[in-house]
């Protein structure tokens, strides 16, 4: 969705907050074990479990996580203080979670995404995750349930909770926003990331207002949306829903919503609370963490390269933009890509085949290999199709791309025998013919089908589509 995808006259405006589970041995205030998936109450403790008496010990390799991922996006990392933020929900057994409230750790950073667009993080800050409650019922809601169930497992998992200003524009830069912060957690190593299994959850503020309005309207927060569709699903449908009461002269309510895969919309859930009503107070039991400039110069000395720099080095080496290279360091396949450049292969057509064709993986295909496979491409010794048959094998089982070719009896057919198969086609098909020199282009299917049945698919798609329009032009 782009904002010529809303109703004319109208903008979208979407602050995103990311939960992110670190992938620490243990929970953030206890030495419970922090791993998804287990028979669930097995991983608790007094502490997690919030009994009386019990007392919270911080997880330093929580905290050094918190604040390489505060400086991988550009945020100052500074004395924080946890907080005790008090609501009641059953999968919170002590009534409150300790997170940070007026003192987080890190504030005021920016994500740039693969498009070129800057956005601000208010801040990043750390806290607890909570249990899961689970509704037995048709409709896997609190509201029509016939029963609850409560996991503590994930209570006391820790978390990072990343929240961007809300200056996302379009769905687009929503899920390049979640896909970047991913990239970035991936290659700090701080979290696996995954976000059907919950360690990334979703919270979208959404909002909209005429175009060229000055401030913000209502926004509706959509909770724990689970994958980049359904986040793209929610926004757009979240987005119309509010336009089509203000333009019934209604207004939508500061609500969280949730959404409904199945039947494609957002669901009313509560009357979203303000800061103040979740009364805040410093934790009794935990001291600030305040780190000096030697812990933070240790920490940018650490961070490893990230996807915006990997992107920009490949497409200086590449002499290519850097959105066509994008989905290849998403994959982690651009030193391959650079290793195969530098051999001697053309940039243009690594790239097309390493975004096209290798989706799956590289399996056995080595920069040697997949360069001088380029080469035979290049110099017409292999069809784009015969080279893609060559590439499958390759990625299957390894080899020389030479070899490969002479096994299947790939070559190239000469331009000289192509022009005498087109001709006799042409003479073959006179009405087809006529009829594309008309200016009938879908006929030019006919012909390139056609002489790619009578070679066995051997002949170049390319050079058939040259000849057949220099054929009219004569």
């Amino acid at each position: 969705m782009t904002n010529a995808d809303l109703k004319d006259g109208w903008e979208l405006i979407v602050g995103l907050e990311v939960h992110v589970e670190l992938g620490t041995a243990t929970k953030l205030f206890c030495g419970c074990v922090n791993q998804f998936g287990d028979e669930p109450n097995t991983n608790i403790c007094p502490v997690c479990l919030g009994l009386p008496g019990s007392l919270p010990v911080v997880n330093e390799k929580a905290v050094i996580s918190a604040m390489q991922l505060g400086r991988a996006l550009n945020c100052s990392v500074n004395r924080s203080v946890f907080a005790r933020k008090n609501y009641f929900y059953p999968d919170m057994p002590k009534d409150y979670q300790i997170s940070q409230y007026d003192q987080p750790t890190n504030t005021d950073g920016y994500l740039d995404l693969p498009s070129g667009v800057r956005i601000g993080i208010e801040r990043a800050h750390i806290e607890e995750d909570t249990g899961k409650t689970v509704h037995i019922g048709s409709t896997g809601r609190i509201s029509g349930s016939d029963y609850s169930l409560v996991d503590y497992n994930r209570a006391g998992v820790p978390l990072i909770e990343v929240v961007s200003h809300p200056e996302i524009r379009t769905i687009n830069q929503a899920k390049e926003y979640v896909e970047e912060l991913r990239g970035i957690l991936l290659a700090l190593g701080v979290s696996d990331a995954k976000m059907e299994e919950g360690s990334i959850r979703v919270d979208a503020n959404v909002s909209v207002r005429t175009t060229n309005e000055g401030g913000l309207r209502t926004r509706c927060e959509i909770k724990n949306v689970n994958s980049l569709r359904s986040l793209g699903r929610a926004i757009e449908y979240e987005a119309n829903r509010q336009i089509d009461l203000y333009e019934n002269g209604e207004s939508p309510s500061q609500e969280t919503r949730h959404w409904d895969e199945s039947a494609g919309r957002t669901r009313s859930g509560r009357s979203k609370e303000d800061a103040e009503d979740y009364r805040y107070f410093q934790e009794p039991d935990l001291v600030p963490l305040n780190p000096n400039s030697e812990i933070i110069h240790m920490i940018d000395q650490g961070l490893p390269t990230f996807p915006s720099e990997r992107r920009t080095q490949l497409a200086a080496l590449a002499d290519i933009d850097i959105a066509e290279i994008a989905l290849i360091v998403e994959r982690s396949h651009d030193d391959f890509a650079s290793e195969t450049i530098r051999a001697g292969a053309t940039p243009q057509m690594a790239i097309k085949h390493l975004t096209n064709n290798l989706s799956d993986g590289l399996g056995k295909l080595t920069p040697e290999a997949f360069t001088s496979l380029l080469q035979m491409e290049e110099n017409a010794e292999l069809t784009s199709t015969q080279a893609k048959k060559v590439l499958g094998e390759l990625v299957l089982k390894g080899g020389n791309p030479q070899e490969v070719a002479a096994q299947f009896g790939l070559e190239a057919i000469d331009t000289d025998q192509l022009e005498t198969l087109i001709d006799q086609l042409i003479a073959n098909h006179p009405d087809e013919w006529e009829r594309f020199c008309g200016g009938e282009k879908k006929v030019q299917g006919f012909f390139v089908g056609e002489i790619m049945k009578s070679t066995s698919g051997q002949a170049d798609g390319k050079a058939i589509n040259q000849i057949l329009n220099a054929r009219t032009s004569e």
